[in-house]
């Protein structure tokens, strides 16, 4: 007979939410060594040039963020906790598991000496105010044996989020030629290199929960592969796990999608019972910032974290030693239509800055005939929202954001304001590359991952317009040898295209169907 534990292991309140506010703030620093391990590798075997000199800036910018504490990315993401609580434990607590979650995470998200960027927003349907604080946290709980209390947090950017897909395929269906043609047509906005975490089985809920979830496990390809080369056999989930990491680095996407060798570090999978008449397939990216942490709590007091030695970081310094020098403050057409796609420029001078809520404002202000805030005659605009500076930052971590949101507004910029250029990271649709095209205008990108790197460029940031929106008010930033890549130039080539294709035909595999 099952002998049960009579007493009870008690969790202090005030030791949970020190434990959350320091988990946030840690893995807002630190990336995980074995996800530094992963992409040490991947630096080392990159073969093409811009995805090589991407994976440099991603990983000078980590080992910068560790020795600065300061965010890996000014996305510093949603608050994710998945918590496993023993049957035989007892709380020391006035407040809800989920009111104490928040208070650590806000505590975490407003810390002085690191503020984090609050992104998260109330009414997302109606008026979508920002809570100021990053809270409510998203919280995952589950009952389970023993006296402990097991907590799994996450900061998830929302680039990587939006690409998060659902599939409830038949039974006969290939899981395989549904992620890989899944992952060829979800662009770059998740800032690959990074894992990808597949949910199978259960419902579709429960599909997307195991997604989630599998992303973090440790990245532990190197050793499937050393399994395999060992001769030793593998079961259903890692040999499906081996054929899809193949597979999806076969398609060329490479690194920030410029393409390359290695699109994925690690395919995670966690599957789940599911009915005879169902088969629900989840797919999660995680991106180049992956931030997870795990502990536990046994009642002794809150969970401690030791930081990862600086050691364990490659030698591998990017640093601005090659590239066009561009004078923002002098930039004509003509000088644009220079720019060749794959070309790294290395901007100086005075940038605007304008993301998603800044964008429709204008658009709003244009439709009634009212002047603008701003004269953006022969400027570039960058899309960022930063993180708050601190001592004598200008900035904080400054990376871009994903430019496909703003592709709507592309052609009415450039027709009507007279803007010359735009900075994002990842692909720009049909409509924006278009336009860009009709204008000679030109879209660059930055590196996603490389926030606090490209904030070293950033001498001085001042709130230009539309203060009340936060994170997303325009600025106007002073900028010297600022790193960024022509990614579709005056004709229309866009290097998101051109460049996987190439590497796709290097890497010599069987082309992937379209998605319809």
């Amino acid at each position: 007979m099952r002998q049960y534990k009579t007493t009870m292991t008690a969790i202090r309140q005030d030791d949970f939410i020190a434990s959350i506010t320091e988990a946030f703030q840690y893995i807002s620093v630190y990336h995980p060594a074995d996800f530094i391990q992963a992409m040490a590798r991947a630096y080392e075997t990159e073969q093409s040039p811009a995805a090589k000199d991407a994976i440099a800036q991603i990983l000078t910018n980590s080992r910068l963020c560790a020795e600065g504490k300061r965010p890996i990315c000014q996305d510093t993401g949603i608050a994710v906790v998945f918590i496993k609580i023993g049957m035989n434990v007892k709380w020391d607590a006035q407040l809800s598991l989920q009111e104490m979650v928040d208070a650590g995470v806000r505590r975490a998200y407003t810390d002085p000496d690191n503020p984090l960027r609050a992104s998260v927003l109330r009414d997302p349907a109606g008026e979508r105010r920002n809570s100021g604080d990053n809270t409510p946290a998203v919280v995952h709980v589950e009952l389970v044996a023993g006296d402990k209390v097991d907590v799994t947090c996450a900061a998830k950017g929302g680039g990587s989020e939006n690409k998060a897909r659902l599939a409830m395929l038949n039974p006969s269906d290939s899981i395989a030629d549904w992620v890989v043609n899944t992952v060829a047509n979800l662009g770059a906005g998740w800032c690959p290199p990074g894992v990808l975490g597949l949910g199978i089985g259960g419902t579709p809920e429960k599909a997307m929960l195991l997604a989630k979830e599998s992303i973090m496990a440790p990245v532990d390809m190197h050793d499937l592969q050393a399994k395999v080369a060992s001769g030793a056999p593998l079961n259903r989930l890692e040999s499906l796990r081996l054929e899809l990491f193949n597979k999806i680095n076969a398609l060329g996407i490479g690194a920030q999608g410029l393409g390359g060798l290695t699109t994925v570090l690690d395919v995670k999978i966690l599957d789940a019972p599911t009915h005879a008449a169902s088969l629900p397939v989840a797919l999660i990216p995680n991106c180049a910032a992956a931030r997870h942490v795990h502990f536990e709590l046994d009642g002794s007091g809150p969970a401690k974290f030791e930081p990862p030695r600086l050691e364990d970081w490659p030698h591998v310094t990017w640093t601005a030693e090659s590239g066009r020098r561009v004078d923002l403050d002098t930039l004509t057409r003509e000088e644009v239509a220079t720019w060749q796609p794959g070309e790294v420029l290395l901007l100086n001078g005075k940038l605007l800055t304008g993301r998603d809520a800044a964008h429709q404002r204008i658009a709003d202000l244009l439709a009634k005939g009212e002047s603008l805030p701003v004269d953006f005659k022969n400027r570039v605009i960058y899309y960022v929202g930063p993180v708050d500076p601190v001592r004598d930052e200008a900035v904080g971590p400054a990376g871009p954001t994903t430019a496909t949101r703003m592709d709507k507004f592309t052609r009415l910029m450039l027709e009507q304001t007279g803007l010359l250029a735009m900075i994002g990271k990842a692909e720009r649709g049909p409509e924006a590359i278009a336009a860009i095209r009709d204008h000679r205008s030109a879209y660059l990108v930055a590196v996603g991952g490389a926030a606090y790197l490209v904030a070293q460029a950033i001498k001085k940031a001042r709130v230009v317009a539309f203060a009340d929106l936060g994170m997303e008010a325009m600025y106007e930033f002073e900028v010297v040898d600022m790193p960024v890549t022509v990614a579709v130039d005056s004709q229309g080539t866009s290097l998101h295209e051109t460049g996987p294709k190439e590497w796709r035909i290097r890497i010599g595999k069987v082309p992937v169907k379209s998605s319809t």
